[in-house]
C-alpha cells in the first residue's frame, strides 16, 4: 500500500534527517515524504545546497531561500532512501 508506504519510509527519513545535527541545519519538518530542511541563512543557501544535491543525482526544490523540499515518489525504496540520505550527508560535509 503506497499511502503506509509513505508514512512508514516518511517517518524513517524525517528520524534520519532530524539526526544529522549539522549547523547549517535550523530546522526539519515533514509529513509523509514531503520533507522540508530549513537552513541557517548567514552559512549556506538553499539553491546551494539544492545544486549540489543535484550534482550528486537528486532532485529537490529551494523554497524560501532557506528551505530544501525533498518529495521523493510514493514508489521508493528503503535502500534507494539510505542512498539519498548518504548523498545528503556529504553535501552537508562539503558545505560546513
Amino acid at each position: 500500500n503506497m499511502v503506509e508506504n509513505s508514512a512508514k519510509l516518511g517517518k524513517y527519513m524525517l528520524e534520519q534527517m532530524k539526526g544529522l545535527n549539522s549547523p547549517l541545519i535550523r530546522e526539519v519538518r515533514g509529513k509523509g515524504l514531503w520533507i522540508g530542511v530549513d537552513f541557517e541563512p548567514k552559512r549556506v543557501s538553499a539553491r546551494t545546497v539544492c545544486e549540489k544535491m543535484m550534482a550528486r543525482g537528486i532532485l529537490s526544490k529551494e523554497t524560501h531561500e532557506t528551505v530544501v523540499r525533498f518529495a521523493p515518489p510514493l514508489t521508493i525504496t528503503k535502500e534507494q532512501i539510505d542512498w539519498a540520505l548518504d548523498q545528503f550527508r556529504k553535501v552537508l560535509s562539503e558545505l560546513e
